[in-house]
């Protein structure tokens, strides 16, 4: 029988690496010769796609309209995809995962946390990252380098002070939860934010 793989989320605002991010530590993880899977969030599994395209062509929705939607997305990639996986003996790393919703939709678009919590409850069913990465970085800063790569999506488009209070959601996300979070420097150089990635992989997770 496998063991139970290890759940790895990487999280922040717009433009702080996180894509790059988690496709570095997946090779790193790898070439350590850990079996990985890396996926990303809204996605992940087809329906889960599905629901993406719509989520970042469409709108402006209703904020509590849009959160269920981001978790019935996410209830299709933890049951197709994350599940599975860690059943299997994966390691997966998450580009997004609960945490996003609760920052974007919670924190800066409005809906009530009580709405959250009991879809997160419906949803999850207890799952959750063994460690969540935020990357950290100022709205202005991550919103030029989003800008930079073109092709600006919907959630790029809200204001600097939505920015601002997801930003500060996230920080409030890891203040809470300090044995499964650990904040990143988003602003240093690729190179040092992957290493200040792999030494808390090491550290937390004992590997890389």
């Amino acid at each position: 029988m496998s063991q139970a793989g290890r759940f790895i989320t990487l999280e922040g605002g717009e433009g702080a690496g996180k894509s790059t991010q988690a496709r570095r530590l997946a090779a790193a993880l790898a070439a350590a010769g850990l079996p990985v899977l890396r996926t990303r969030e809204p996605g992940g599994a087809p329906g889960a796609e599905a629901i993406r395209a719509v989520l970042l062509g469409a709108g402006p929705w209703d904020p509590v309209a849009e959160t269920m939607l981001h978790f019935a997305a996410r209830r299709e990639h933890l049951a197709r995809t994350i599940r599975p996986a860690l059943a299997a003996g994966l390691w997966v790393v998450c580009d997004r995962f609960a945490d996003s919703t609760l920052a974007y939709q919670v924190a800066g678009q409005g809906t009530p946390r009580a709405v959250w919590d009991g879809l997160a409850a419906i949803a999850l069913e207890g799952v959750g990252p063994d460690l969540t990465l935020v990357l950290d970085i100022a709205p202005a800063t991550g919103l030029a380098r989003a800008a930079a790569r073109g092709g600006t999506n919907r959630y790029e488009a809200l204001g600097v002070d939505v920015h601002e209070r997801i930003r500060a959601a996230f920080l409030d996300i890891a203040a809470a939860e300090p044995g499964r979070c650990v904040v990143v420097d988003a602003v240093a150089e690729a190179d040092a934010v992957t290493g200040a990635i792999m030494a808390a992989i090491r550290e937390r997770l004992g590997v890389g």
